[in-house]
């Protein structure tokens, strides 16, 4: 795990009293993530996901908990949070916020064909619209004010090149952000190691605790960026107008969605060039670093300048 908190079978065989899961059975550590730590749990009851947050709040997390029952209710699969004998979703082990949730089926698919791209494009669709009724609001962690105070913090460790690259990036999208276009609550990292596939159909969509409220097209830039791309960073063609097309026919975009289209990946792109610039060059202290290569969302951006973008519906 890159955020480590080591949990015992008989920790979790103690904290599991508080709940109506029955008793444990087996407990897995999960290596994959960044952000918090998790563990497969099964149980005479079934199969779940326990998850302890290294960076966010008890005060944080409602939101983010609150979202997904209301997106299960609605039918999107994605974690269903359990709550415990005294009805609370959100618990506390070893001194962290933690929670558990329903585990879903399939697995991450990280070469996507067209008709993976597709279901994801239909699904991420159903889940905005779902989320058009969740009525708690969550400012983008990640947005403006963030991109340039931690491109400050990254700069002094990039080329003069690219350090003119982010400089210009940064000014370009808080001079002309992503206006009149339509809100609502969105994934905001919805890459191929967070959503499962069954076959080619969507059996879920996890790790939300980056959602927020903002742009749904910036969302969805967010999603084609990683999931639509090409081995040297440039757009499939194909991948990329299957999962437009089967997002608009879930939630149709707007005209000016569309002429804001090439703007959305390119701070879409932004914002994950900062962040992996952070994360390897300012890790936090004890974190055991698994930070991603930053130039491959350099690149993807370098050619979304380069490109005006027409893969469109």
């Amino acid at each position: 795990m890159a955020v480590f908190t080591r949990v015992s079978e008989a920790d979790i065989a103690a904290w599991l009293s508080n709940y109506s899961l029955g008793t444990l059975i087996e407990l897995q550590g999960i290596p994959a993530g960044i952000e918090n730590t998790n563990y497969f749990v099964t149980t005479s009851n079934g199969r779940f996901v326990l998850t302890l947050f290294e960076k966010l709040t008890s005060d944080d997390l409602p939101f983010f908990l609150n979202l997904m029952a209301h997106l299960a209710r609605h039918g999107i699969p994605c974690p269903s949070p359990v709550a415990d004998r005294k009805n609370r979703f959100l618990g506390e082990l070893h001194y962290k916020p933690a929670c558990i949730v329903s585990r879903l089926s399939g697995k991450s698919v990280m070469q996507p064909n067209t008709a993976h791209c597709a279901a994801v494009g239909a699904m991420l669709g159903q889940m905005h619209s779902a989320g058009l009724s969740f009525g708690e609001q969550m400012p983008n962690p990640r947005g403006a004010v963030w991109r340039a105070e931690a491109s400050r913090q990254v700069r002094k460790f990039l080329s003069p090149q690219d350090a003119a690259l982010l400089d210009s990036e940064v000014e370009l999208h808080a001079k002309h952000p992503l206006a009149d276009i339509p809100r609502g609550t969105i994934h905001a990292d919805l890459f191929r190691d967070n959503v499962l596939m069954e076959g080619e159909r969507v059996g879920g969509l996890i790790d939300f605790y980056f959602a927020c409220t903002g742009k749904l097209l910036y969302d969805v830039a967010i999603t084609v960026n990683d999931w639509c791309m090409s081995a040297d960073g440039k757009l499939d063609r194909g991948h990329t107008r299957a999962m437009l097309n089967a997002y608009h026919a879930a939630r149709p975009f707007t005209a000016k969605e569309a002429e804001l289209w090439p703007m959305a990946l390119r701070v879409a792109a932004l914002r994950f060039w900062i962040s992996r610039l952070y994360d390897l060059h300012l890790p936090r202290e004890g974190e055991i670093v698994n930070a991603h290569n930053p130039d491959q969302f350099k690149r993807i951006l370098q050619n979304h300048i380069a490109t005006v973008q027409t893969v469109w519906l």
